[in-house]
């Protein structure tokens, strides 16, 4: 273990380490969103800072068709990785989440109030990088969604076709697979397993949810 999510509290919380995972986790939780449907850049959070940093330009034309970011205080480790019969390791980053809003949200760098339906099994250069799929809480066409089996299949494909393709270069097949879509039970192991390792790579408890906005 290299780093001490600790340091990163001296001024503005780390949106990683300084945050709450959610209120009632892992059904209801919270969304640090990095890239919104309008971006043609890829932006990913700085670990060291905690502030968003363009990570590369879009080599497609597609665009992520949710929300995308990535929930407080996780991580995909060893724990994650046992859901994916063809890995035995995370990818080391933060649990990423996708979160279908009826209204338009233009804006990075924001926080949601969340809950979860189901998730896509994706590998990254071989190692377990799944995407939890969520819906805006109190959203007007959403938000009483339970399971991702009640959102219409063309959505499911065109987030199945951005994860398989966004990562591609000329000459050269992508890195990124998407091996299954679950629902929303599998979605809710995974995320406590993103909290598990989590907490033991930095060796942490789980930040309170009445400490946010302190």
């Amino acid at each position: 273990m290299s780093t001490n999510p600790h340091q990163f509290d001296k001024w503005r919380r780390h949106p990683w380490h300084g945050l709450s995972a959610g209120k009632n986790p892992p059904r209801e939780l919270t969304a640090f969103i990095e890239i919104t449907p309008f971006d043609s850049v890829k932006y990913e959070i700085d670990k060291p800072s905690g502030y968003l940093r363009v990570d590369r330009p879009n080599r497609t034309s597609s665009l992520p068709p949710m929300l995308y970011g990535f929930v407080p205080r996780t991580y995909c480790g060893t724990r994650v990785a046992t859901f994916s019969p063809n890995t035995a390791e995370g990818d080391g980053d933060p649990l990423d989440i996708c979160v279908l809003s009826e209204r338009m949200i233009a804006r990075a760098e924001v926080l949601l109030d969340v809950h979860v339906i189901g998730g896509f099994r994706t590998l990254d250069s071989g190692s377990a990088d799944d995407k939890i799929i969520a819906v805006l809480a109190q959203d007007a066409v959403w938000g009483d969604v339970e399971d991702i089996n009640e959102i219409p299949e063309r959505i499911i494909e065109r987030l199945r076709h951005y994860f398989a393709t966004y990562k591609i270069r000329p000459g050269h097949p992508s890195p990124v697979t998407v091996e299954a879509v679950y629902g929303a039970e599998t979605a809710h192991r995974i995320v406590e397993a993103s909290i598990l390792d989590y907490q033991e790579y930095f060796g942490i408890g789980q930040v309170a949810a009445d400490e946010e906005g302190g």
